[in-house]
């Protein structure tokens, strides 16, 4: 045997003539989609009247016995001295056992005075007298009717005629209750799995105001919300997204001020989303904003209930998806990115100055760097001479180019950055000192880098953590890098055609048909349309590209304990 036959023996490889399974060709695509499309119409069938061929379609629908959480209970209900088969069916760890046994199984299954009273007379509505005359309303006896109204002391039940309502309620986790010889079913309300309680905020901390933040259920948040806002004019609409999830998304919004058109757009997209699955208000935020190919955001995402009411008052739409704490503010500006809720929780002239201070912190974090790079490679001589001499000596034992150079500080700094958020929580911070000072400190000390360069990079970093919503954040620290490379390769001269660009991009995008730099291009000087804040006695209209069916925020004199109406008057 030569050693080509070895070779092949040991690393040759020849593919078996029979296998034990077979993939799908074509023909078999097309039954699966005929198998699809069967299932659509089997979920829009009608609930039977006997309970036997009932029992045995739920039984198909939710594999009863491979699933070990699906639960189907049998047993013979008691109504008016007469017995039917029953069934009901749910999912176990979604529902309140309590609850059921209490409220829904002894009512039906053990004796009392409801279900076993004996008569086959009609039961008597109302009775009235009108001229002597007594008029009688008689209703014949309607099993469905009499389980709701006397025998099921539960708050919320529906009646259903569809397998697919059935199924709605069930995935969501309610109880389905069927009952032979009718042809519906019961839907009830028995929630009762286990959810993360209201806590602190972990992303948008501030100081002076609520301390409370989303959770994961749905209903949690809009409670949060409602509690805020005690007025009938909020309507909160639920949405299904997702042909296998279904998940909920509640459409918030003031019936009073919202542009209705506004509302409309936002559920025209939300109910034309042909996906399989949402599990996030991130998904979602990607599927209902225009295309933006430079990662732009356009909606606002928050945590804080307290953040989310003051901009449905303004006139904005909230979706709160269930299963995520944050909510989607939408439409959101370039001015709401740089905005907190702190802001008008402070008096006037700090949250203008905290306003101002994000501005600055901005355009640290976008230029920065490459202005850095195009002074130090083309633009020499705006620099002092002592100030030039020693940003030479200092890179005298650098053996990098400046491009080069910037570019490992800030690569280290980002991945430093995402390592001190995936890591750990009690590594997170010893991850950032090691990160920041001891291989910077080392770094300068190797004649890696230079140490004027070591703060640039420090200073960007820490303005990029002034700017209150991560997404715009991220957006800024992701275009630094083309500025850096622009500055690197034209100087001056290529930052500011990056610049006019970039602000070009700006000036064209729409967030739900509201134009992304307003009041700014277009320029819109109205009341309410600024960036500042004014005193709050003073802030007395709806920013004006809203549209809002109500533009008055509050009355034109609203410390009248203050200024008096004569006073104004005169």
């Amino acid at each position: 045997m030569n050693l080509k036959d070895i070779l092949n023996k040991f690393f040759s490889y020849s593919p078996p003539l029979e296998y034990n399974f077979t993939l799908p060709d074509n023909s078999n695509k097309e039954e699966l989609k005929k198998d699809t499309n069967n299932e659509k119409v089997k979920s829009d069938e009608k609930i039977f009247p006997s309970i036997s061929v009932n029992k045995e379609y739920m039984q198909v629908k939710y594999n009863t016995l491979i699933n070990s959480d699906i639960v189907l209970r049998e047993f013979t209900l008691n109504a008016r001295g007469r017995q039917y088969n029953a069934f009901i069916i749910y999912i176990d760890g979604m529902i309140d056992s309590k609850i059921m046994d209490d409220f829904i199984l002894k009512p039906l299954m053990l004796r009392n005075r409801n279900n076993l009273f004996d008569g086959s007379q009609n039961r008597v509505v109302s009775e009235a007298i009108t001229n002597n005359i007594t008029v009688r309303k008689v209703k014949k006896f309607n099993l469905a009717n009499y389980l709701i109204n006397s025998l099921i002391p539960q708050n919320s039940v529906k009646q259903v005629n569809t397998f697919s309502e059935v199924s709605a309620g069930i995935n969501s986790g309610n109880c389905a209750l069927f009952v032979d010889t009718i042809p519906i079913a019961f839907d009830i309300e028995l929630k009762g799995f286990k959810q993360r309680s209201v806590d602190k905020p972990n992303n948008e901390i501030i100081i002076k105001g609520p301390h409370e933040a989303f959770v994961e259920n749905i209903r949690t948040n809009t409670s949060l919300i409602r509690r805020i806002i005690n007025n009938e004019n909020l309507i909160i609409e639920n949405i299904s997204v997702g042909k296998i999830t279904k998940t909920k998304c509640a459409v918030c919004y003031m019936k009073n001020i919202t542009n209705e058109d506004l509302v409309n757009e936002v559920k025209y997209r939300l109910n034309n989303l042909e996906v399989d699955s949402l599990l996030s208000a991130g998904e979602l935020e990607q599927l209902i904003v225009d295309s933006n190919i430079l990662g732009i955001p356009e909606v606002l995402s928050t945590e804080r209930p307290d953040k989310a009411t003051k901009y449905l008052l303004k006139g904005r739409v909230i979706v709160i998806v269930n299963g995520t704490p944050y909510g989607i503010i939408m439409p959101a500006v370039l001015a709401d990115f740089l905005t907190s809720s702190e802001d008008s929780n402070l008096k006037v002239n700090f949250g203008n100055f905290l306003r101002s201070l994000r501005i600055i912190a901005s355009f640290i974090t976008l230029l920065l760097p490459g202005l850095y790079v195009a002074i130090t490679s083309f633009h020499q001589e705006i620099l002092p001479t002592s100030l030039l001499y020693s940003i030479l000596a200092s890179r005298a034992s650098v053996p990098f180019p400046i491009i080069v150079e910037i570019l490992i500080m800030e690569i280290s700094f980002e991945l430093i950055r995402e390592a001190g958020l995936r890591v750990p929580s009690p590594i997170g911070p010893t991850i950032g000192i090691v990160g920041a000072l001891v291989l910077g400190q080392a770094a300068v000390s190797a004649g890696i880098v230079s140490p004027i360069l070591i703060i640039i990079v420090a200073i960007t970093g820490i303005a990029s953590f002034a700017i209150p919503d991560f997404s715009f954040g991220f957006h800024l620290r992701y275009f630094r890098f083309l500025f850096i490379l622009l500055g690197f390769m034209a100087g001056f001269l290529g930052i500011g055609i990056g610049l006019f660009v970039y602000i070009s991009i700006l000036c064209s995008l729409q967030s739900f048909g509201v134009s992304f730099t307003s009041p700014f291009a277009p320029v819109s000087i109205k009341d309410g349309n600024g960036y500042f804040l004014p005193p709050i006695w003073k802030r007395e209209y709806r920013a004006s590209y809203m549209a809002t069916k109500k533009e008055n925020e509050q009355e034109d004199i609203s410390m009248k304990w203050k200024y008096n109406s004569k006073l104004h008057k005169k």
